[in-house]
């Protein structure tokens, strides 16, 4: 068995006190992720894209995360790290493809705490008498010379969120456990209230004249693509596995329960939701709370603003939270200046990395709405989970035969060569071979000087090679049929032959890739691979190939404009991996030795008796 603590330099070196409260925050990730998705989405999702089939696009969403979420207990139990998928990819895919991951995850945790902090102003206007009656200083002002609306007491709530991450969590670990208990209570209250008022109204909003789908199907997919912003709960779990006890347990049953609660209270507000008010006059900031306010119940709308301020606040502290630790991750494989990866002695918490997060985040805040910045989010949430089901692919067909090994370790693998040598030449008992271990190895190479065991031996390699090539060559089908197939499906405006030929040829190197994987062995090498004992995905190959199908169709379905601003992200973080990830990047002088080799020398390192 493999340690991945030797594999990649991201480990986690805070002191136990410090890990312990980090996985409390983990895990009651739970009422933070349901603010994001509930307070800020519904509205925008329901007039733009889903209309009455909210419901649908948060149940489609789900399930796409489901699927997500099976790979993500796998590798999480397998190879627990602070960077989550970032990890996961650099081990099974390599580090150009980590990069961008990485670089996709920054996104995505500092856009989603933009795109909350966004959600909080409008709720927290309600108390002071309405929308419009902030303080001029904190008040919402569009800017005429460039068309945007500006948000300061979005900004200033990043400002003041990163201050508290900077001194320390002890306090606010123990803040977001009652805010997700107060949480739940008001999502409790809102169905049971909001059902009553429904039945009383007759579900008015389920009555509009443009039917379920006034924007198609595709219009409650693309809902579904921007909603799944609204699930990245689950993923924070896995980001911060270093600081779980036992992650072979613990992780897949929090993964799991965070997705199951989560998508069970989106459906059912989204319902209640949708039903009291039709969704072309839903408000886009505050849909919740206006939905009460129009039925007559003024005190109803202060017990939800109450809980959507909390929640949403909770959802932007755990959301800022993460990121700077996936900057630390990246400058520790020296992909990113050490400046990222530097550790404040008295806090324990990477605080120039939670500034520049919390700058870059409070920028963002101030100056796009909510819609851009869910899509923007979404993006890189499903391109992170896109790649864990490809190294779930990766992982039982063709896992690495060889991992880097960190300078710490690489005296003692140069020691271990040294024996080998000694051994292949005969010498017993000398340095620190081990005996027995010599012994074998001698029974070894006198056996393959039979000639019927050596093309036997021959043989079985020859064997392996070849079912090692089919398979990459089949995981490559899958990934070029999925991406054939889900960009001619979502290509309406093409002629109907073009749409058709470009999906029988997807839909033919999809099915080609999937059968030839169900036939073949998956590689023996995966038992090898990380911590054994954790969870297992269930059904490889189809599971994963269907999570990569189902997250691709979402992706292509985000828009243009979307993946325009998402682009010159990417584009960015391109560029500072040419220029300067690759050339200081950990990888350059590293020695790579057998995955077994590997393990040995970590147990030998560490003590124990190889």
């Amino acid at each position: 068995m493999v340690d991945f603590s030797i594999v990649h330099s991201n480990c986690s070196f805070f002191p136990f006190d410090f890990c312990s409260l980090l996985a409390m925050i983990n895990y009651s990730r739970v009422g933070s992720t349901v603010g994001a998705g509930v307070y800020v989405l519904v509205g925008t999702v329901a007039r733009e894209h889903a209309g009455p089939a909210l419901t649908i696009s948060f149940l489609i969403a789900g399930i796409a995360a489901a699927l997500s979420a099976f790979c993500y207990a796998e590798l999480a139990s397998r190879c627990p790290s602070a960077g989550s998928a970032y990890h996961y990819s650099y081990i099974c895919v390599g580090e150009g493809v980590a990069w961008l991951i990485g670089w996709a995850l920054v996104l995505e945790y500092t856009i989603g705490g933009s795109a909350v902090a966004r959600g909080i102003s409008p709720n927290l206007a309600l108390f002071f008498g309405g929308q419009d009656s902030l303080p001029w200083i904190l008040a919402r002002h569009q800017l005429p010379w460039f068309g945007i609306i500006v948000d300061p007491c979005a900004a200033a709530l990043v400002f003041v969120v990163t201050v508290l991450l900077c001194v320390g969590i002890k306090e606010s670990s123990f803040a977001q456990g009652v805010v997700t208990v107060l949480n739940a209570c008001v999502m409790i209250f809102v169905i049971v209230a909001g059902s009553y008022i429904g039945f009383q109204i007759g579900w008015v909003g389920y009555k509009v004249s443009d039917g379920y789908f006034p924007h198609g199907v595709n219009g409650m997919l693309a809902g579904s693509a921007t909603v799944f912003f609204a699930y990245i709960g689950f993923d924070t779990v896995a980001s911060t596995a270093e600081e779980v006890k036992n992650p072979q347990r613990d992780l897949p049953l929090g993964i799991g329960a965070a997705l199951a609660i989560c998508c069970v209270l989106y459906m059912a507000v989204s319902v209640v939701i949708v039903g009291l008010v039709p969704y072309f006059a839903m408000d886009p900031d505050t849909p919740i709370s206006s939905a009460f306010t129009e039925h007559g119940m003024q005190w109803a709308m202060y017990v939800v603003t109450s809980g959507a301020v909390l929640a949403l606040c909770s959802t932007l502290m755990g959301s800022l939270l993460p990121q700077p630790r996936i900057l630390m991750a990246m400058a520790r494989d020296g992909l990113l200046p050490s400046f990222f990866s530097d550790v404040n002695k008295q806090t324990q918490v990477p605080v120039k990395s939670t500034i520049v997060t919390g700058i870059f985040a409070a920028a963002l805040a101030f100056a796009m709405d909510v819609s851009q910045l869910a899509g923007m989010v979404s993006v890189g949430t499903l391109l992170a989970f896109t790649i864990v089901a490809v190294s779930i692919l990766i992982l039982r067909y063709v896992p690495p035969d060889e991992v880097p090994l960190p300078p710490s370790m690489q005296e003692s693998f140069h020691l271990n060569q040294e024996c080998d040598e000694e051994t292949d030449r005969g010498l017993l008992g000398v340095g620190n071979c081990n005996l027995s271990q010599t012994k074998n190895v001698i029974v070894v190479v006198e056996s393959v000087k039979d000639p019927l065991i050596d093309k036997r031996l021959h043989k079985g390699k020859m064997d392996e090679t070849k079912r090692r090539k089919i398979a990459s060559l089949s995981i490559a089908s899958v990934c070029v049929g999925v991406l054939i197939l889900t960009s001619s499906a979502s290509a309406t405006w093409l002629p109907f032959l073009p749409i058709c030929i470009g999906c029988i040829i997807g839909v033919m190197l999809l099915l080609a890739g999937l059968s030839l994987l169900s036939w073949i062995d998956q590689d023996a090498g995966r038992h090898s691979f990380g911590h054994s004992g954790g969870f297992t995905c269930p059904f490889v190959p189809v599971l994963p190939v269907l999570c990569i199908l189902i997250n691709t169709y979402l992706l292509i379905n985000l828009g243009g404009d979307t993946w325009m601003r998402v682009g010159i992200w990417l584009l960015m973080g391109v560029l500072v991996y040419v220029f300067y990830g690759r050339t200081h990047s950990s990888l350059t002088d590293v020695v790579y030795v057998p995955v077994a080799q590997a393990d040995e020398i970590y147990r030998s390192s560490s003590g124990y008796v190889s």
